[in-house]
Formats: structure tokens, C-alpha cells, sequence
């Protein structure tokens, strides 16, 4: 499977969902780490009542650079789990800046005062 292949497409239809084994694939972590990442509540399954953990793809994306940065880094899982909140916290004001930014009229965006 092709991991950029892959992110494209989950980022395409972010309802989609994503098995612990699909993340473990694309994320390069194991699923010891993604249970530990659950765990810590950096992960949230989308029911956890369910035999088998399921994500929504929208994790895709933070999860491979929190894992490519603990790599880089050196750093624990702990503070991978860190990381990994404070990525979605960007992600989610990053979107909210993009719609409330949609809603101005055209001329105030351009307008430097």
C-alpha cells in the first residue's frame, strides 16, 4: 500500500474509518504504541465498545507527523501523545480560521487596517 496514496484518499472522505492495523501501516507505529496513545487520550477509537478499534481518518494526518517527530526526536510516547493533542488543537483553529475567514466579505480580507 502506498502511505501517500493513502493519506490523499482518507483526507478526501474524512467520515471514512481506520483500523488499528491501516494505522499502524501508514503511522510506522505499532499497536502496542496505539493502545498506549488510547490510553493516554491522545487517540479516541469512534466506539469503544466495539471488538476491533476504529478511527475516523481525520487522525491520519497528526498521527504521522507526531510519529515522524518522536522518531526525529527521540522523544517517548508520552510526550508523542502530547504532541499529538496539541497537533489536532492547530488542526481544529486552523479549520476554524479557514471558515470564519470564508464568511468575510471580500474587501475585508484584503484590507490591511
Amino acid at each position: 500500500m502506498n502511505p501517500q496514496r493513502v493519506e490523499w484518499t482518507w483526507r478526501e472522505d474524512a467520515r471514512q474509518t481506520v483500523s488499528v492495523s491501516e494505522l499502524c501501516e501508514v503511522c510506522g507505529l505499532s499497536a502496542a504504541e496505539l493502545d498506549e496513545l488510547v490510553d493516554y487520550g491522545a487517540l479516541v477509537p469512534l466506539d469503544a465498545t466495539l471488538p476491533e478499534r476504529l478511527f475516523g481518518a481525520e487522525v491520519v494526518t497528526s498521527l504521522r507527523t507526531a510519529g515522524r517527530l518522536r522518531r526525529d526526536f527521540d522523544l517517548d510516547l508520552f510526550a508523542a501523545a502530547v504532541l499529538l493533542d496539541y497537533l489536532n488543537r492547530i488542526e481544529t483553529l486552523e479549520r476554524q480560521v479557514r471558515s470564519l475567514q470564508a464568511r468575510l466579505p471580500s474587501h475585508a480580507s484584503t484590507d490591511p487596517s
